[in-house]
């Protein structure tokens, strides 16, 4: 079977994606398991020339971010055409993107609103780490949003709505048949009986009835008992509850996938690194778990026939 042909698009010009991208590229394993194109804001080029352009500290923040967007948006079209079976994406900065005319608050959004889909944000362990037997899988609820915003925006259909989209990508993309979910608590302890809040009785509780999950589980527990094989994967009701969880558990071999697409899109679980960029420092170990789990999972769709 010949290796699936994936779009790659290089982030913010400033940070390390270019680098990270050349060394993806250069890795065996990632020649071994896909044929890679790299996506700059004007189209689908050779390799080679759209990296060498992209300098770190060339543009200023609103150019930067708009080349970043044209080249997700040229990612996309690829997909959707069919000429390209799934996209990864280097890192963008948030401030950029909107600077350089794109209201969204990161890829997940873009990515939604360009292919008219209802999409979850999933942080996928690619193996098991700390000696658990399961790598751990996280799923937000709500993303990119204020904490204070939380309570108003997790609604009983947003719950409904992740668990079913993680249902499906778990089994189309993962190859769980009979997926295991957990859902975290909001509060701490699940509200402790009403003690810190109704929320966990009165909203997820019957949420997770109406959606098949198992929980709501206190956040302390909820994700060590997922590594510990309980569950496949958990569903966060809020960003940094999910995310803290991931990058500790495995920072640099976690990987951002976007579920419920029409194709497998994929990216590393870490930022821009403006810092670091063009000092020859950046670990592209992320990036590269991030390529090889987008081809395995557009080698599945291949067979499965499922998108």
């Amino acid at each position: 079977m010949s290796r699936p042909r994936l779009a790659v698009s290089l982030g913010d010009p400033r940070g390390i994606g270019p680098e990270i991208v050349a060394a993806a590229r250069a890795d065996a394993r990632v020649r071994a398991a896909a044929e890679l194109h790299v996506v700059g804001p004007a189209g689908l080029d050779g390799v080679d020339e759209p990296i060498g352009q992209w300098r770190p500290g060339r543009d200023s923040e609103g150019d930067a971010g708009r080349a970043a967007g044209q080249a997700v948006d040229r990612a996309i079209a690829l997909a959707l055409a069919g000429l390209v079976e799934g996209i990864v994406t280097a890192p963008l900065d948030k401030h950029a993107l909107l600077a350089g005319g794109y209201d969204f608050p990161g890829h997940t959004e873009l990515l939604a609103a360009r292919t008219g889909r209802d999409v979850a944000m999933m942080l996928a362990a690619t193996r098991p780490t700390g000696g658990a037997p399961n790598p751990l899988r996280v799923v937000l609820a709500t993303t990119h949003v204020a904490l204070r915003e939380v309570p108003r925006l997790l609604t009983a259909d947003v719950i409904v709505g992740a668990a079913e989209v993680t249902r499906a990508g778990l089994r189309d993309w993962f190859g769980l048949a009979e997926p295991r979910i957990a859902l975290c608590a909001l509060n701490p302890h699940a509200g402790d009986g009403g003690r810190f809040g109704r929320e966990d009785d009165e909203l997820l509780a019957p949420a997770a009835r109406a959606a098949g999950l198992a929980g709501p589980f206190p956040a302390d527990t909820v994700f060590v008992r997922a590594m510990r094989g309980a569950f496949d994967a958990v569903i966060a009701p809020y960003h940094d509850v999910g995310m803290t969880a991931i990058k500790v558990a495995a920072f640099g071999s976690a990987v951002n996938v976007t579920l419920g697409l029409p194709f497998p899109r994929t990216s590393p679980d870490h930022g821009t690194a403006l810092d670091i960029a063009g000092q020859g420092i950046a670990d592209p170990s992320s990036m590269i778990e991030a390529v090889l789990l987008c081809a395995d999972i557009a080698q599945r769709t291949r067979v499965s026939g499922r998108r």
